[in-house]
């Protein structure tokens, strides 16, 4: 179906020839309206604009062409074969594509999900070593028993191999006792950590953030984090949010042929998105600071950059500070609260509208101040 330009000569009243780049044919009727039967096979009905050369035509009959040489019909038929797949992973790619914008979004709601194992640091202080100073240690033992016990075997005796199977064994022992040496130094170290968690040294509890890096994977959508303590019950944390790298600003579905649809996102669904990956992300650092050291309240500020009306600059400004205390976090059920409503649990401040997102807020200190 389309237009075309084509020639024709008048045989006979009402009967045309007809002819083109590729082939020819016989046209019958008058002017506006034709049918015409080609030499391929199709039959052609044409409405056309008399003494333009332009014409509308819809066809019908054979579109293809029957090749006798075998090695031609093949070939097309693995073109054909090759358009069929390419189509299938198109298709595919559509369905991955789709799959992981669903699971972004589900990761950007349940970040308060995951947490870190609790350290109980009362009972990691009173832990035992693992054997007392001056003794063989359990791997030591183990190795120097299997050195005791040798007995050499009828090849071993043969091949004069009794000697040499001694000095392995005895090597192992000395290893063994390397790796109980390592292993008392270990519990040293751990049993001394606890010793200071316990007594509230602040250095040791930055130490602890250090090496354990609860929030590591939170760096994964962007976010980074800066830690304050003045006293060993609370503790500050401000996260910059960087949304931009984190909540997207397109929907992606399929259509229902299977092809991948993309949209940009609503203003208010991507507020209300980025309000409850901001939430869940509060949630989840107060979940496991609690779960690594002995405090009471954390202070958790979500900083944002938003331009400032007044000078045309970006500026780093707070958009959700709120105070989290451990008792009421421990009475929440994660896997069914909404993370921006249960903001509602704690002192808080944060501004936020649907069609303009978060607004800068004043902070919530230690202090009680602002």
């Amino acid at each position: 179906m389309g237009f075309r330009f084509r020639k024709s000569f008048k045989v006979a009243p009402g009967v045309r020839l007809n002819v083109g780049t590729k082939s020819a044919g016989v046209s019958f009727g008058g002017k506006g309206l034709r049918y015409s039967v080609n030499t391929n096979g199709r039959r052609t009905t044409t409405v056309g604009i008399p003494g333009s050369g332009l014409s509308y035509s819809t066809s019908s009959g054979p579109s293809r062409r029957t090749y006798k040489n075998s090695s031609t019909a093949r070939r097309n038929e693995l073109m054909r074969i090759q358009k069929e797949m390419q189509k299938q992973e198109a298709l595919k790619q559509a369905q991955y594509e789709v799959d992981v914008y669903e699971n972004q979004i589900e990761m950007i709601k349940s970040i308060h999900k995951e947490c870190d194992d609790f350290f109980d640091w009362k009972e990691i202080k009173q832990t035992q070593p693992p054997f007392q100073k001056g003794e063989k240690g359990p791997k030591e033992t183990q190795a120097f028993a299997k050195l005791e016990s040798y007995q050499p075997g009828f090849f071993d005796k043969l091949f004069k191999q009794e000697e040499k199977k001694k000095e392995k064994l005895r090597l192992q022992v000395e290893e063994a006792k390397k790796e109980d040496e390592t292993d008392y130094l270990e519990w040293k170290s751990m049993v001394t950590t606890a010793e200071k968690i316990v007594n509230g040294d602040i250095d040791t509890y930055l130490q602890v953030i250090d090496e354990l890096s609860p929030l590591d994977d939170l760096s994964e959508f962007g976010s980074g984090f800066e830690f304050f303590i003045e006293e060993p019950t609370s503790i500050e944390v401000e996260f910059d949010v960087h949304s931009e790298n984190t909540v997207p600003t397109q929907v992606k579905t399929l259509t229902k042929t299977g092809k991948l649809s993309i949209k940009d996102m609503t203003k208010t669904k991507y507020y209300d998105l980025y309000q409850d990956y901001v939430c869940s992300c509060i949630l989840r650092i107060a979940r496991d600071m609690f779960a690594i050291l002995p405090l009471d309240h954390v202070y958790i500020h979500a900083m944002d950059e938003q331009i400032n009306t007044a000078t045309g600059h970006m500026n780093r400004v707070p958009i959700v500070s709120v105070k989290i205390d451990r008792v009421t976090l421990n009475t929440l059920n994660f896997d069914t609260i909404d993370c921006s409503d249960s903001m509602q649990n704690f002192d808080h401040h944060m501004i936020f509208k649907k069609t303009t997102g978060f607004q800068p807020v004043q902070l919530i200190n230690e202090k009680g101040g602002i």
